[in-house]
């Protein structure tokens, strides 16, 4: 898979909100800081197409790009970030929510962990409702180009048996700042 173009289209609240096209979309989630702006970046080789930000917790939209004029990249906003008020967190789930169970165009949601801690609960409880509703999801461990190559392997163990993956459920490796990872994440993500 080759991206050629990709535009922002929109940012939502709420379902009335979204593309009303019938395009498929694939839905990046993870806490936040995790480095969904980057990874999204990275993928469509667009320095700005997402925001990044180096305060944790400024996606507070839903963010939809428009790949290949065929389908859309979902920037979700992200959880888990202590210094934002408990209210605060709960109006992000109420975003997040509703997109997750009633998106007839969810194709597939990449979960991404940082690659150099075990996942956190928001990460264990986000994996199993991804799970529970019956969604492909691709794991993505990033920020690998911050790990030595001695420490890949025992990372990875944390983070399988930490999620309670099956041994046929890959964890994909990635560095935003490498694009190590990149082609493998394309070919995986678009099937």
């Amino acid at each position: 898979m080759e991206i050629k173009q990709s535009e922002f289209i929109t940012s939502a609240v709420s379902p009335n909100q979204y593309p009303k096209d019938e395009r498929m979309e694939f839905a990046f989630v993870g806490r936040s800081n995790v480095g969904k702006s980057s990874i999204i970046n990275s993928l469509t080789n667009r320095k700005s197409l997402a925001k990044v930000s180096s305060t944790p917790g400024k996606t507070r939209l839903i963010n939809f790009f428009l790949i290949n004029n065929t389908f859309y990249l979902v920037d979700l906003p992200g959880y888990g970030y202590a210094k934002v008020s408990k209210t605060e967190r709960q109006s992000w789930g109420k975003i997040i929510e509703p997109y997750l169970f009633k998106r007839p165009q969810l194709k597939r949601i990449v979960l991404l962990v940082d690659s150099r801690h075990k996942p956190t609960e928001d990460d264990i409880l986000m994996y199993k409702w991804i799970k529970h509703y019956g969604y492909e999801v691709i794991v993505v461990a990033t920020k690998k180009d911050k790990l030595k190559k001695s420490e890949i392997s025992k990372n990875e163990k944390l983070i399988r048996d930490t999620l309670e993956l099956s041994k046929d459920e890959k964890i994909m490796f990635f560095s935003s700042l490498s694009k190590e990872g990149k082609e493998e994440l394309l070919d995986v993500l678009f099937i």
